[in-house]
Formats: C-alpha cells, sequence, structure tokens
C-alpha cells in the first residue's frame, strides 16, 4: 500500500515499516538531484517533521515524516548516486525507512489515485 502526503513524500507500509521518499512528480519538480541530506538512522520523528533535505541544481527542498516513528534504515545509495531518486523516486530512490509508531495515521494521507 502506497500512500502521499500533501508535501509529495509517500510511505509504502510494508508490515509496521514505512518506506518513505519523495514523489516521482517531486522529483521532476526539482530537476537533477544532486545531494541528499540523508536523515540520522535510529532518529525519533513525529509526522511532519523535518527529516532530511534534497539539492537539485534548480533549488533545496525538505523532506517531511509522512508518520511518526523511529527511522530504522537510510538508503546509503543516495550517498553517491543522489540521481537515483530522479531515476527511480518511487523505487530504489527511497530516502529513509521507519518504523511506524502509529499506523493509523497512514489514513491521513492520500492515495495513489487522489
Amino acid at each position: 500500500m502506497k500512500k502521499y502526503a500533501e508535501s509529495h513524500e509517500y510511505v509504502i507500509k510494508e508490515e509496521n515499516i514505512g518506506i518513505v521518499g519523495i514523489s516521482a512528480n517531486a522529483a521532476d519538480e526539482l530537476g537533477d538531484i544532486t545531494y541528499v541530506d540523508l536523515p540520522e538512522e535510529g532518529k525519533e520523528v513525529k509526522k511532519g517533521d523535518i527529516i532530511c533535505s534534497v539539492e537539485s541544481v534548480k533549488s533545496a527542498s525538505d523532506v517531511y515524516a509522512p508518520v511518526s516513528g523511529k527511522i530504522v534504515e537510510v538508503n546509503s545509495v543516495l550517498e553517491d548516486t543522489p540521481e537515483t531518486i530522479n531515476d527511480d523516486a518511487e523505487g530504489k530512490g527511497w530516502i529513509c525507512k521507519i518504523e511506524m509508531s502509529d499506523e493509523s495515521e497512514l489514513d491521513d494521507l492520500k492515495d495513489d489515485d487522489e
């Protein structure tokens, strides 16, 4: 199940883990991504907190947590190849995995067709 926040982050639910990244539309709007300031593993975040920033040739953009919980993994591939987000934003270009503390927060997010 994939859900989207108003601020263009997505979360893919796999059991109690949410795989988080920015939508393909957001990646297109940013243009060529040159740097990702990855979040810190083990950090507790609340829905709406800034978890990292993504920089492109056009601008920098904050990425917000679509759900609350603990960051349990970051996509270290993005350190050397941040353009992975441009190539596959909603696949290999995920940013982090959050162990969700309140799965009901997913109900506030939008589905693909919304």
